[in-house]
């Protein structure tokens, strides 16, 4: 019995309650620390959540006499499916390019098939 005291002692001159003391502190003190840690995590749970991390990008050929596939929609969209819709369609002598705002997985402008196949694909994960 008085070798497991002794392992436990921090020092020989430590009595059984000064040395319970210092555990408490000690402990006290990690529980402070955990705290933070779990606050900080939090913190940082919330901003990746937000991070525009879900891409896809859909390529098609937007005109019957073009091939290549020059034409793409790119969906950006954050774990909510907030974000952006980028759209370029390209012609023989032009290209013009759109971009569309996300909020929840829905556009407040009508989404072509293409672009609803990009923001589908970036939300399930599965880009094409």
């Amino acid at each position: 019995m008085k070798r497991r005291y002794e392992r436990l002692s921090l020092d020989d001159d430590a009595d059984g309650h000064a040395l319970l003391v210092r555990l408490r502190e000690s402990l006290e003190v990690e529980r402070a620390r955990v705290s933070a840690l779990e606050e900080a995590l939090s913190t940082v749970r919330g901003d990746v959540e937000q991070s525009l991390r879900h891409v896809a990008v859909v390529r098609y050929d937007a005109f019957g006499d073009m091939g290549g596939r020059m034409s793409f929609s790119a969906a950006i969209v954050d774990d909510r499916g907030d974000g952006l819709i980028f759209s370029s369609i390209h012609a023989r002598s032009e290209s013009r390019t759109y971009a569309k705002g996300v909020v929840g997985g829905k556009s407040d402008v009508t989404l072509s098939p293409e672009e609803r196949h990009a923001l589908d694909a970036a939300r399930s994960g599965r880009a094409e």
